[in-house]
């Protein structure tokens, strides 16, 4: 399981990251089931993810709301609690309504610094019949922390969610 503050993932206690995201992917699923709350569902998702993937420091969703994102659940330390749309990393995802994976957080233009101890950072939209409903934020302390299997273990995830909530 993840411990807070350790230093560079360990994916050898669960194989490959496509076997992790496999094995989340099963386990997100089952605890949804039958749930369709959008904040309870966020709730859950965001505590899973946070305890399962090693090296994270922050995990958690922004909700499209009127013009912006806004905070929704998460784990980690205090967070913005709103961000426009084209600002930041969450912000250009919404905007490009594409995952954004950024190695560097502090040479992204624009970057929001919610955390200073986060270095790279995972965004994901959660895309719906075409709209930005919100986004999954995850953020790393190291530098380079995800890769493309984390983007793409991180959009099933994203599609299981979407899929049991309204």
């Amino acid at each position: 399981m993840h411990v807070a503050g350790t230093s560079g993932p360990n994916w050898s206690a669960y194989g490959t990251k496509e076997e992790l995201y496999r094995e989340l992917s099963t386990q997100l699923d089952a605890l949804l089931e039958g749930e369709h709350d959008r904040i309870a569902n966020a709730a859950n998702m965001s505590a899973l993810l946070y305890h399962a993937l090693p090296d994270i420091n922050w995990l958690g969703f922004y909700f499209m709301q009127e013009d912006g994102l806004v905070l929704g659940p998460f784990q980690g330390q205090p967070a913005c609690v709103r961000i426009a749309v084209g600002k930041g990393v969450c912000g250009a995802a919404v905007a490009q309504r594409r995952p954004l994976v950024v190695p560097d957080v502090h040479a992204f233009p624009g970057h929001i610094a919610c955390d200073s101890a986060s270095r790279s950072e995972l965004v994901v939209p959660l895309l719906r019949n075409g709209a930005v409903e919100g986004v999954l934020d995850i953020d790393s302390p190291s530098l380079e922390r995800f890769d493309d299997a984390d983007r793409a273990g991180c959009e099933a995830l994203a599609a299981i969610f979407l899929r049991h909530t309204r």
